[in-house]
């Protein structure tokens, strides 16, 4: 148990510096996925015919 956690904070601590360090386009490109996928979720789902 003690060695999980010790890999679960060694993991977050390491990935502070990498979200620092990302460019700004990846992090718009980021956001454009996450907005789509947030747009796709909630539309109505759509019926098995095709028009």
């Amino acid at each position: 148990m003690i060695v999980s956690l010790e890999y679960q904070l060694t993991r977050r601590l390491l990935s502070v510096p990498v979200v620092l360090l990302r460019r700004d386009t990846a992090k718009d490109a980021e956001l454009l996925v996450l907005r789509h996928e947030n747009s796709v979720a909630r539309s109505p789902a759509r019926s098995g015919t095709s028009q």
